[in-house]
């Protein structure tokens, strides 16, 4: 390793005794950034903003929503938006952070806890738009840094790319992830998979990585975790299938799962693997949508889930519901949305609540 490296490792959130914490313990608030890039959502932008406006309404019932804003036109419309689905404003706070677009999950800060749940920090990965792809991304890139010394945070900065859509933790040491986004030569092409492994060992504060393959099919970001396999509790996990041997999701999917079959936690014991359907696919101007309802977002007060007007909406809410019981599971229309190639996991990113 290079002394800068040296460096880095020296003064890493794992060694300062901080790590990730699942999304299902108590979050202080949810982070968003307001959408206005038009172009995430060809022709179709306006019409996005009343199924976000209720995801934030049910997620404010529970924790307080934060929202990067880009200026003071877009605060005061972000609140009419509000006001029409009838959100509670006060747990709404906007903080003039100008972003490129609108998916905080990968962009904004991910928060770490330390192990008496009394000090946060935050991580500032590199961003740099799913290898390139939509530039610019110069201002969602210092987001993290931002809202860090906004609240007068401890700081780390590792020197790779890293998405928080790539990326699922069950809280208790273990990352699921996958090759075809972690080992994708348009994000660290420099870094063996050993290498990514330590980096992601010493800054979200983790003891093993589990790698799954592909991720589905339209999926931008060469296969985000968070629209295939999630964790919702310590050692089960909800990984989506698909029932017909002729889509083009069926064999990738079986592959996951035959691969999650075989995995072990740091204790020895094998994952519980709860089954969820897959939407028919959603096509918008010949063009396949990665439709998933893997993407559901947990909040204190709710888990919310996509739905897309199809027979499976209401089979993938139960099988949901049954692993969340203390939990009410909320599906919203995301059929829109998913036009900007994600929905409610992507667009939210946790803050987790100090333990006092």
């Amino acid at each position: 390793m290079s002394s800068f490296n040296e460096v880095i490792f020296n003064h890493t959130p794992k060694k300062a005794g901080y790590a990730f914490p699942a999304e299902w313990a108590k979050h202080e608030a949810t982070w968003l950034s307001w959408p206005h890039k038009e172009a995430s959502w060809p022709g179709k932008i306006e019409t996005i903003y009343e199924p976000y406006c209720q995801f934030i309404k049910i997620v404010a019932e529970g924790e307080k929503v934060r929202i990067n804003i880009n200026d003071d036109e877009t605060k005061a419309f972000a609140i009419q938006e509000l006001e029409k689905v009838g959100a509670d404003l006060a747990n709404v706070e906007f903080y003039l952070n100008p972003t490129n677009d609108a998916w905080c999950r990968d962009h904004g800060p991910a928060f770490l806890l330390n192990a008496d749940g009394t000090q946060k920090s935050v991580v500032d990965w590199g961003y740099n738009a799913w290898g390139g792809k939509y530039p610019p991304f110069d201002l969602d890139d210092v987001i993290p840094t931002k809202i860090a010394q906004h609240f007068d945070l401890p700081l780390y900065t590792p020197d790779i790319v890293m998405e928080g859509g790539s990326v699922e933790f069950n809280g208790a040491g273990t990352i699921l992830t996958t090759t075809a986004c972690l080992l994708n030569e348009n994000r660290n092409p420099h870094l063996n998979k050993e290498q990514i492994e330590n980096y992601l060992l010493q800054f979200y504060g983790a003891e093993q990585i589990l790698w799954l393959g592909d991720g589905i099919v339209g999926d931008d970001t060469d296969g985000h975790i968070d629209d295939i396999t999630r964790f919702v509790n310590e050692d089960t996990v909800l990984t989506v299938v698909e029932s017909n041997p002729l889509d083009e999701n069926y064999i990738l999917l079986q592959e996951n799962l035959e691969a999650l079959k075989q995995m072990r936690l740091p204790n020895g014991k094998a994952l519980n693997i709860v089954k969820l359907p897959m939407p028919s696919p959603v096509i918008h101007e010949d063009t396949r949508l990665p439709a998933s309802y893997a993407n559901f977002y947990i909040a204190n007060a709710a888990v919310v889930v996509p739905t897309f007007r199809d027979v499976n909406d209401e089979k993938a809410l139960k099988i949901i519901q049954d692993v969340f019981p203390d939990r009410k599971v909320v599906g919203i229309d995301s059929t829109d949305i998913i036009w900007g190639l994600g929905s409610f996991h992507c667009l939210s990113q946790q803050e987790p609540a100090l333990i006092k």
